[in-house]
Parts: structure tokens; sequence; C-alpha cells
């Protein structure tokens, strides 16, 4: 899979510690920034990941930050983009498999570590169940 990846100044170590996990796991990664703990604004390095994402470049994308909160809103500001903040293993599974989520959101400053590379772990690996969901959802269109 080829991911893009991008993180803020309060992102940053926890970014490099997921780009060794997805290297160890196989996966094709761009690291967009930021290259270091110093502080940064974060729209400049999340907005490009989402752009690369939506335009196909892209598998998937993962962007961090010290909650997450503000990365997941810029992201989700481009078109084409369904950027779930996950903060557990079980918020990374319904992402993917209800929202066909193909950006994904961590606060470096929230969530530890090891829990955080399960999350990439579980997000990466679950399927969209898109069958079984699509149909409800022409059902409550109609």
């Amino acid at each position: 899979m080829k991911i893009a990846i991008g993180s803020d100044h309060a992102g940053y170590r926890h970014k490099e510690e997921i780009k060794t996990l997805l290297r160890e796991l196989g996966h094709e990664i761009k690291d967009f920034g930021t290259d270091s703990p110093e502080a940064v604004d974060y729209p400049v390095y999340i907005r490009p990941v989402a752009e690369a994402v939506a335009r196909g470049e892209f598998d998937r994308g993962i962007v961090l930050g010290g909650s997450g909160n503000g990365e997941a809103i810029v992201a989700n500001r481009v078109r084409g983009i369904r950027c779930g903040l996950c903060w557990n293993e079980e918020s990374a599974l319904l992402n993917r498999q209800h929202n066909d989520g193909n950006m994904l959101s961590l606060g470096g400053r929230l969530v530890p570590l090891p829990l955080a590379l399960s999350i990439v772990k579980i997000w990466l690996e679950t399927p969209f169940e898109g069958g079984r969901h699509q149909r409800r959802v022409e059902l409550i269109d109609a």
C-alpha cells in the first residue's frame, strides 16, 4: 500500500515510529513533514497529505498532531477525504468498516505510542464493509 504521512511538531515523534512500523509491514511511504519537534503551523504539513490522497497518488494517509483534532479538520476540508480521528482500536476498526476512512488522524499528546502503533495496524488491515452499509444508506435516502 502507498501511504502518505505528515505531522506537526507535537506528532513528530509518533510519526517517526509509525514510519518504522509501516516500512516493517512492507508499505511504501512518503513523509510530507515536519522534520523536527520544532513548532510549526500544522495545516502546512497536513493539507498536502490530504490533497495527495484525494488525487489518488496514495492509497491512504496518516496525520498526527497534539490532539489530532485540527489535523482531521484540515484533512476533511479536502473533497474525497474521509479522515477519522481515532483514539483506540475500536474507533480505528469502525472508521474503516463503516466509513471507508482513507485517512487516519492521531493525537501524539493523547494516545500513547504503543496504542498508536496498534491503531495504525488495525486501521490498515480492516476492510470496508461497503455492501451491507451501502444498502442501508440507499434505503434511508429513498
